[in-house]
């Protein structure tokens, strides 16, 4: 039942937004991974980030699509939590290494790491969706990208990193507002990503790659 609810919502109800209600301009659709294990990197500045991302892809991928997302955020109450992991079909990322508990000893277990969710989706051959800034920024400002993604990617170097810009979805339902504004989006799908050996250089390979998806499209500030 749940599988066949998250069908209809993406495939109805974030088609009628994204198409009809947004408008969107992709570009480099081409790079976009046919299958999985990838992730998606993109920067984050509304809810309908998520929505945009999974839309880009056929139907048939949809089990496989799963966007990471903060655990305290989406798990913060039991409607909220059961519409985030069953419909949108998310990957909750806790803000700090979470204790599992031994049921039988009830003693706790070591530390889980807050991106083993993750590990474990890209084991499995899933399209991860990441956001390396962390949380939503402000309305079409990109902030510094946190070291996390590099932290995967190092335990999966074989699986390639896609970085996408999106300009528009901060004007439309920007960070605190519920209110959807329609307004024209674009997204930009970078090439592909891997790793170099280096946290160090692979962030900084993934700024760069923004940043030239970013001046693609000529954007004036928003103020």
């Amino acid at each position: 039942m749940n599988r066949l609810l998250r069908f209809l919502f993406f495939g109805v109800v974030v088609r009628i937004v994204v198409l009809c209600l947004l408008g969107l301009n992709v570009r480099h659709r081409e790079r976009l991974p046919a299958q999985g294990p990838a992730i998606l990197a993109a920067n984050h500045n509304s809810h309908l980030d998520t929505m945009v991302l999974i839309s880009l892809f056929p139907l048939r991928l949809l089990p496989r699509i799963r966007p990471a997302a903060a655990m305290d955020y989406f798990l913060r109450n039991k409607w909220l939590a059961w519409f985030a992991l069953n419909i949108i079909g998310i990957i909750p990322v806790a803000r700090k290494p979470e204790t599992s508990v031994d049921v039988i000893s009830c003693r706790a277990s070591k530390p889980i790491h807050p991106l083993q969710g993750c590990k474990d989706a890209l084991k499995c051959g899933d399209i991860l969706i990441f956001f390396p800034e962390g949380t939503r920024g402000e309305p079409e400002q990109r902030a510094k990208f946190k070291s996390g993604i590099a932290h995967l990617v190092e335990h999966h170097p074989e699986v390639p990193v896609i970085p996408i810009f999106m300009h528009g979805l901060g004007k439309a339902l920007p960070r605190g507002e519920s209110l959807l504004v329609p307004f024209f989006c674009d997204v930009f799908v970078g090439e592909a990503l891997h790793w170099s050996g280096s946290r160090v250089d692979f962030m900084l390979n993934l700024e760069q790659g923004m940043e030239k998806l970013e001046g693609e499209g000529e954007f004036n500030k928003w103020e």
